[in-house]
């Protein structure tokens, strides 16, 4: 079941979009999509908050308030009822198509009597559309082609997915001596963990011969648009890939344009014009004369805005600009910054490398400490046994003299049962040097049970890590239904760490929920869950999403000298 907040949240978003479509005013959409994500990821349980409190959560005024209070009360809000009656819910799904904004649905709706997409389809191929008063052939043409794109469309793909897909495009057209620089940009860049389509940017002095070798590499499907500066594709993997050209001197505010989600720069824009300035793709310029101020690194344009640089990962607006303003923006972790990884597999269980070539792949990644963690018996499928598990202790002791830099910790993940119990009795534990505990199975507990259960495991002195502690894969599997606030308490109450699991279809704890753990003092540990030696290379979205969630090096255990780490490990940190 979704926690209370996250339902209020999509029914602010959901009365958000239906406004952009009735009203000319683009203000009153924008401010409840704020308070929507202020709800989402406030700490606070809305089920246990009047209308007084409500009103203290950022973005949320008096009408907004009421409308939740209203919400928590009844289950949804009149006014979004209202708005519900007069626009079909197809209507909402036909202003996804590229090519059909919000008005033009909206004038669709009222004047042909089409409310969704398959009704857009047939009334596109019977040449209906060209009946309406601005609707040309060419935007016939292409309200075609989007819903081509949507039905072809695969959907959102994972991180890792845009990322391969990004170096593909860096290794083809990056070292061309048309290209100056090439870096990606969007959500990519913003490391979120699923990506709609990839930004590309690019500085060159040739846009056109650029933009023809973008359109010719040997991934593209069809050349979407093609322009002097900007052009898309569609992958044969159905990704759209979009590029834009810009001069090497309006580099740096091309990559602030291109990189922010849209509120952020929604918000740095509105302080640009308070300056008396205005900030688009090609610079910082004074409003009134059009004189360029800055443009070419993105540090100068954060600078004139009276801001310092805000890393990629927070360019949400979630709260990024006003601790900017404040000087309280976090130094956020970087990868340099881990000095080992907690959570890692090998082929004694369901790994696909063996020892020493994890070992051996951790050693070049320069790790200073590196923990083997195979899983324990009550996981059967595994097979494990505790000789097997002596003998894995055993072999990395006499392997720890092969890498005098890198400590070697044997480890284990643990497997919480039904009641919150781990596998192994308390003197067969003490002999690990690391304990990770998860839920394998089991998961459609009830939100107490499940609680109840992984609070009892880190209320275990020998567990030190709760391993992806919602149990999600992305697009597959749901999180668990458990206490969140509850399981943070936990956590800090314990000194248990609560995992930020590195795996692209994991990523779990989500950076939302980091957002919300960090408040209550948990520590976080980075890992890979890597079971073959290419995955500790995803150490990179563990430290993606760890920077999402506003962590720095002081939260994150495995960011510490291994003395340090010790202390935790014994949980007398």
């Amino acid at each position: 079941m979704a926690r209370l907040n996250d339902t209020v949240e999509a029914a602010l978003i959901e009365y958000a979009d239906l406004l952009s479509i009735l009203t000319d005013d683009p203000y009153k959409p924008r401010s409840y999509e704020k308070a929507a994500r202020a709800v989402g990821g406030y700490a606070g349980d809305l089920g246990t908050m009047d209308l007084k409190e409500v009103l203290k959560i950022p973005s949320v005024g008096k009408s907004i308030g009421e409308k939740i209070d209203e919400f928590v009360r009844t289950g949804s809000f009149e006014a979004l009822e209202e708005l519900r009656a007069q626009i079909p819910p197809g209507v909402r799904e036909m202003i996804a198509i590229p090519g059909l904004g919000p008005k033009k649905a909206i004038v669709l709706y009222r004047e042909l009597g089409i409310a969704d997409v398959e009704q857009l389809g047939q009334a596109v191929e019977q040449g209906r559309l060209a009946e309406l008063k601005g609707f040309g052939a060419k935007t016939e043409e292409n309200i075609r082609r989007g819903i081509e794109r949507m039905n072809q469309s695969t959907g959102r793909v994972l991180v890792s997915v845009a990322m391969d897909l990004a170096d593909y495009f860096l290794e083809r057209l990056g070292g061309r001596k048309d290209v100056r620089r090439m870096e990606y940009a969007g959500s990519l860049r913003r490391m979120a963990e699923t990506i709609g389509d990839l930004d590309l940017l690019v500085a060159s002095d040739d846009p056109i011969g650029v933009i023809d070798a973008f359109t010719s590499v040997g991934m593209t499907d069809r050349v979407l648009a093609k322009g002097d500066t900007k052009s898309s594709i569609l992958t044969r993997k159905g990704l759209q890939v979009d590029l834009r050209v810009v001069p090497l001197e309006a580099w740096g505010a091309a990559m602030i344009y291109f990189t922010g989600s849209k509120p952020h720069n929604i918000r740095i824009r509105e302080m640009a014009v308070r300056k008396g300035l205005k900030l688009n793709e090609y610079g910082l310029y004074r409003a009134k004369s059009g004189k360029l101020i800055v443009a070419e690194t993105e540090e100068e344009v954060y600078e004139k805005l009276s801001l310092p640089w805000i890393p990629p990962t927070l360019r949400e607006d979630r709260g990024e600009v006003e601790a900017a303003l404040e000087g309280t923006l976090p130094d956020v972790l970087t990868r340099k910054q881990l000095r080992g990884d907690l959570h890692t597999h090998t082929d004694l269980t369901d790994g696909l490398a063996s020892l020493e070539q994890m070992l051996a792949t951790a050693s070049e990644l320069g790790y200073a400490y590196y923990a083997v963690t195979d899983h324990a018996p009550n996981l059967f499928m595994q097979r494990m046994t505790d000789e097997k598990m002596l003998a894995q202790r055993e072999q990395l002791r006499k392997l720890q003299s092969s890498y005098p830099k890198m400590t070697l910790l044997h480890g284990t993940e643990l497997n919480i049962d039904a009641e919150g119990k781990v596998d192994w009795d308390a003197g067969f534990l003490e002999g690990f040097d690391v304990c990770v505990a998860s839920v394998h199975s089991l998961f459609n507990q009830s939100k107490d049970e499940m609680t109840r259960r992984i609070v009892r495991a880190m209320e275990n002195p020998h567990v030190h890590v709760i391993g992806h502690p919602t149990g999600r894969i992305i697009n597959k599997r749901q999180p668990v239904d458990v206490d969140l606030e509850e399981v943070f308490k936990a956590a800090a109450r314990t000194g248990t760490a609560l995992e930020v699991n590195g795996y692209p279809d994991r990523l779990d704890l989500r950076d939302e929920h980091i957002l919300w753990a960090r408040r209550h003092g948990v520590r976080f540990a980075v890992d890979t869950d890597s079971h073959a030696t290419t995955h500790l290379e995803h150490m990179r979205y563990g430290v993606g999403n760890a920077q999402r969630g506003w962590l720095t090096q002081d939260d994150v255990i495995n960011a510490w000298p291994l003395s340090k780490l010790r202390t935790v490990l014994r949980k007398g940190g």
